[in-house]
């Protein structure tokens, strides 16, 4: 007869099943990504976080894929695409359109909050405080709209970014300085199916724009936003932009956005524009490092086991196959188109 599972597993397990708070993040197809959400992750696992990674995945994501990452203690949240009505799609910058299916995580209702990451994100200090912000807000990093990919809007044609509002004036003649506009690829929470639902409803009737799902987030929350410090989703481009607004040490940041072109560190060659930098190297050193680094796996309860000299007694299973399934009850998913 097996031994039970370590005291510690359980407590794990029990732990993440019963959370209430969690982070979140996307994945689809079958490309390279799945590095990315791994390595996330994997940082999480090494920050000491208290609260599980569910990762919603569209049909496409391959099986293996999955299993990578149920294998990193991944919850595993099948979704829907969702695409914006056809004949307005192509408003929208093409790469960008996918991003919509994001909006299914509002109806992640069995958590009461949760923090959005993107999977090419790296998480380098706890920030699990987040979650203790007052309700009822929308939290997220102000972006940067000093990089070509902004070329499309007044903001760069007129060289005003938010990041600093005095270098250039916004023009009287050109009306109210525009809102504040948050980078999409991180942001605290609270899932509701009121809300989901309404942000399909207002899908429906809202032409795409050409950051896709991003704009649209700020259209639709722009009354309850908060911006936090930029600690908290450092966009490459601050590096060269507003090195001011940038810790003087980039090993203070807690979260890196490797969103510019070319710093995806799985793919990294150090050849595009500002990627031969050296504070870029260390970054992208930094999240090879916690890729790498075996001791972050997730640990089998075998696995456990076997470090307390006694191997072999015990079934493998991870964390996450030994919780039980949560009773969640569906509201079905409606096309946005």
């Amino acid at each position: 007869m097996a031994p039970e599972l370590p005291e510690n597993v359980l407590a794990a397990a029990a732990a993440a099943a019963s959370s209430e708070r969690a982070y979140v993040t996307f994945l689809a197809g079958n490309g390279d990504y799945v590095k990315g959400v791994a390595g996330l992750a994997k940082g999480l696992r090494k920050v000491a976080t208290a609260y599980p990674l569910v990762v919603a995945v569209l049909p496409d994501v391959p099986v293996e894929h999955r299993e990578i990452l149920k294998a990193q203690g991944c919850i595993i949240r099948e979704i829907e695409p969702i695409y914006p009505p056809e004949n307005q799609i192509q408003f929208a910058m093409a790469y960008y359109v996918i991003n919509y299916s994001k909006l299914r995580i509002w109806n992640f209702v069995e958590y009461k909050k949760m923090i959005y990451l993107d999977g090419d994100i790296q998480v380098f200090d706890n920030i699990d405080h987040l979650f203790d912000n007052p309700d009822g807000h929308f939290y997220a990093v102000m972006d940067c709209f000093c990089e070509k990919t902004w070329s499309h809007s007044p903001q760069y044609s007129i060289g005003y970014c938010q990041q600093c509002p005095d270098r250039v004036t916004w023009p009287p003649a050109s009306g109210p300085p525009p809102p504040l506009y948050f980078n999409a690829g991180m942001f605290v929470f609270q899932p509701s199916h009121h809300t989901y639902h309404s942000l399909l409803h207002t899908l429906r009737i809202t032409p795409p724009t050409p950051f896709a799902e991003q704009d649209f987030l700020n259209m639709f929350f722009h009354n309850i936003y908060k911006p936090i410090p930029p600690t908290y989703n450092l966009v490459l481009a601050m590096l060269w932009r507003h090195p001011e607004n940038v810790e003087n040490d980039v090993d203070k940041v807690k979260v890196v956005h490797y969103c510019a072109a070319g710093s995806k560190p799985w793919r990294y060659t150090g050849k595009e524009a500002n990627m031969d930098r050296d504070d870029i190297k260390k970054l992208v050193a930094k999240w090879w490092d916690i890729y790498n680094d075996t001791s972050l796996d997730l640990k089998s309860a075998n696995d456990v086991v076997e470090e307390e000299d006694q191997a072999n007694t015990v079934p493998k299973l991870t964390i996450l196959s030994s919780m039980p399934e949560p009773n969640i009850s569906h509201v079905p998913a409606p096309s946005a188109a």
